[in-house]
């Protein structure tokens, strides 16, 4: 009986605990970036686990949306440009790393997206991690300089949300 009382209190408490760790801050001085980075990956397959080895890598940094210098493809379905393709390891490439008894895979192309964003309070400048949807609402909101109001993160280390300060 005992334990089960404690669970739902347990969870109440770390629910409320995490809800009040985080922070909102407001700024009408914000921007965001979209780091889209292409790299060549091939799979080396031993025992027991396989091994990974990155070649070639192209980014680009889109800023607030706008088509950066040097994209070469875009916007795609989620407004981001991307740079040219990094050139495809060769067989010569991918052989120099093998290692006896290996097998390898064809080589594969990653397209990955790292969202940051920054905005000024007090005169400080702050930049976090942040997901799409925080990138996608400053983009919208960058050309009129609407105030927002970011929430933080747990730890205020990241930005979890975006949306128009009241």
């Amino acid at each position: 009986m005992k334990i089960t009382r404690f669970l739902p209190l347990t969870a109440v408490m770390l629910t409320a605990l995490t809800l009040s760790s985080c922070s909102t801050v407001s700024s009408s001085d914000y921007e965001a970036t979209a780091l889209t980075t292409y790299t060549w990956r091939v799979k080396y397959i031993n025992q027991p686990s396989p091994e990974f080895e990155n070649f070639a890598t192209t980014s680009l940094l889109n800023r607030n949306g706008i088509k950066p210098e040097g994209a070469v493809t875009g916007p795609d379905d989620r407004g981001l440009w991307w740079p040219a393709l990094p050139p495809r390891p060769t067989v010569s490439e991918v052989e120099q790393r093998k290692k006896p008894q290996q097998e390898v895979s064809q080589p594969e192309l990653l397209k990955t997206v790292e969202y940051k964003v920054s905005y000024k309070v007090d005169s400080q400048q702050k930049i976090f991690p942040t997901n799409y949807d925080v990138y996608r609402e400053v983009v919208k909101a960058y050309p009129s300089r609407i105030p927002l109001a970011f929430t933080l993160g747990v730890n205020d280390d990241t930005v979890e949300k975006a949306e128009q300060a009241d």
